[in-house]
């Protein structure tokens, strides 16, 4: 399956969510939802994977860690927040790096619409 493929599932288990429980919610309440709902559709997940960094060829936990990862290809980073910045962003281009990941999903729940807190980054670009 397609990095693509995997986040076409993952949008639309985020919106079933989403509608399920609306918003103001905790981020772990959706966490935990999204995570049922993919691990329940087939989907191999890892909740909260550790993301060490590599300094001068020695590994260092410095408490990076990826909300959920989908088919060890896509990351998604969970937020319920008034409105997602530019520190967001940096927190999941940072796992992405340290992963090598090529696809990442952005999603805040704290929207009225979902798809207006949903960011698609790619690669470090939106």
């Amino acid at each position: 399956m397609t990095e693509n493929e995997i986040a076409n599932k993952i949008v639309g288990f985020a919106l079933e969510v989403h509608r399920a429980l609306g918003l103001g919610l905790l981020e772990s309440a959706y966490k935990e939802c999204l995570a049922f709902k993919l691990k329940h559709s087939g989907l191999n997940i890892q909740k909260e994977k550790p993301m060490p960094l590599i300094f001068e060829e020695v590994k260092l936990e410095c408490g990076y860690r990826i909300d959920i990862l989908v088919e060890s290809k896509v990351v998604i980073e969970i937020k319920s927040v008034e409105g997602l910045n530019d520190v967001h962003l940096a927190q999941i281009l940072t796992y992405m790096k340290l992963g090598n990941y090529k696809l990442g999903l952005l999603i805040n729940f704290n929207v009225s619409l979902l798809k207006n807190g949903i960011k698609r980054v790619i690669n470090g670009y939106l």
